[in-house]
C-alpha cells in the first residue's frame, strides 16, 4: 500500500522560549519491506541551524536549534512510503494467522547468550534489558504462562501479544511516558507503548530478542463516513527475532502481525530511544501539546477541518 503520513505537532507555551535544541526523529526507515519514496520536515519558527545525523541504528534523525525566543514550536513532517503486503495467511486477529516457522524458544533463547568465540549478531542487544523494558522475574512468570517446552518463538510471541490484547485496557489516562512496564502489567491498562514495553519486557526476561518500534497506523473510518485529517495516530509495535528467519512485527494493541497498515518509523530497545521529538528549552513555562497525524492511501483524499490530538504517551515529547 502506498500511504501519505502528515505528523504535525505543535508546542504552546505559556511564555516565550528563548532557546531550544531538538532532535526529531520523524523520517520513516527503509527496510527490505518498506520503501520511502520522499520525505519533507518543516520548523517554524526557523531554526539557527539544522543538522542531520544517524542514530547508533543508522537511522536518519535531524537535530535543530532554536535561538530566538518564540511562543509556539510546530515542526510537520510529510512522507510517502510503500508498506509491506502480508500474505492473506498472516493477515487478520491473530487466533486465525499462520506464522512463519521458527525455532524453539529454547534454542533462541541460547543463541542470544554471550560465549567466548561466538559469531557476531546484533540482535544480541535486543535481549538486553534497557530504562522501560527491564529483564524482571515477574516479566519471566507472564511470558512462560503463554509458552510451552520447545514451541517455536513466533508461536510464543503470537500467543504473549494475543494475551496481552485480550487482558489490557486501552486507557490513555492510565499511564505516562515515563512509566514503568512494572506498573503496566499490574494494572493491566495503558496505551500502545505500555503494550509494548510490557510484551518486550516479557520476551527478553525469557533471554529472547524483542525490540521497540516507533510508528504509524492506518485507521478505517466508519462505513460510508469520510477519513479525516489529524484523526490517525502515532503508534507502537514490538519486533521479535528468530537467528534464522529474522524479525517479525507484532502488534499487541490490535492483536495483529504489523503490515501494510504499519509505517515504520524507527526502532529502538524502548521508547526512550525513538520518541518522534524531544528536546531541552530554555524558559517557556508550562505549555501545552497537541499532535495530529493523518495517513492516507495515496488517490483517496482526506477531508474536513484538521482534528488536533492531545498527546498520548507514543508522541510525547522528552524535555
Amino acid at each position: 500500500m502506498k500511504l501519505s503520513v502528515t505528523h504535525e505537532t505543535r508546542y504552546e507555551y505559556a511564555y516565550a522560549v528563548e532557546q531550544a535544541h531538538h532532535i526529531a526523529h520523524l523520517k520513516p526507515i527503509v527496510t527490505p519491506q518498506q520503501q520511502v519514496l520522499s520525505h519533507e520536515i518543516s520548523i517554524e519558527p526557523k531554526p539557527a541551524s539544522l543538522a542531520h545525523s544517524r542514530d547508533s541504528y543508522g537511522q536518519e534523525r535531524v537535530y535543530f536549534e532554536l535561538a530566538t525566543p518564540h511562543p509556539e514550536l510546530v515542526v510537520t513532517a510529510v512522507s510517502v512510503v510503500v508498506t509491506p503486503t502480508l500474505p492473506a495467511t498472516m493477515t487478520g486477529k491473530l487466533a486465525g494467522v499462520t506464522v512463519p516457522e521458527s525455532m524453539a524458544w529454547e534454542a533462541v533463547a541460547e543463541h542470544m547468550l554471550y560465549t567466548a568465540g561466538q559469531s557476531f549478531d546484533a540482535a544480541r542487544e535486543f535481549a538486553q534489558p534497557s530504562p522501560l523494558a527491564p529483564v524482571h522475574a515477574v516479566f519471566a512468570k507472564y511470558a512462560s504462562e503463554t509458552s510451552a517446552t520447545a514451541m517455536p518463538v513466533y508461536e510464543l510471541a503470537k500467543a504473549l501479544c494475543h494475551r496481552i490484547y485480550t487482558e489490557f485496557k486501552y486507557s490513555p489516562e492510565a499511564t505516562e511516558v515515563t512509566t514503568p512496564p512494572q506498573e503496566a502489567l499490574s494494572l493491566k491498562k495503558g496505551v500502545c507503548q505500555d503494550f509494548a514495553q510490557v510484551m518486550i519486557a516479557g520476551l527478553r526476561s525469557l533471554g529472547l530478542a524483542a525490540r521497540y518500534v516507533s510508528g504509524y497506523l492506518l485507521t478505517q473510518p466508519p462505513p460510508g463516513k469520510p477519513r479525516l485529517v489529524g484523526a490517525d495516530a502515532s503508534h507502537a509495535w514490538v519486533s521479535v527475532y528468530c537467528p534464522q528467519a529474522g524479525w517479525l512485527d507484532f502488534d499487541p494493541t490490535n492483536d495483529c502481525v504489523a503490515g501494510e497498515s504499519h509505517v515504520t518509523l524507527a526502532y529502538g530497545r524502548d521508547y526512550s530511544d525513538v520518541p518522534p521529538l524531544r528536546g531541552v528549552i530554555r524558559g517557556g513555562g508550562s505549555h501545552e501539546l497537541t499532535v495530529a497525524v493523518t495517513v492516507t492511501p495515496l488517490g483517496e483524499a482526506a477531508t474536513a477541518a484538521p482534528v488536533p490530538q492531545v498527546a498520548s504517551q507514543s508522541q510525547s515529547q522528552s524535555q
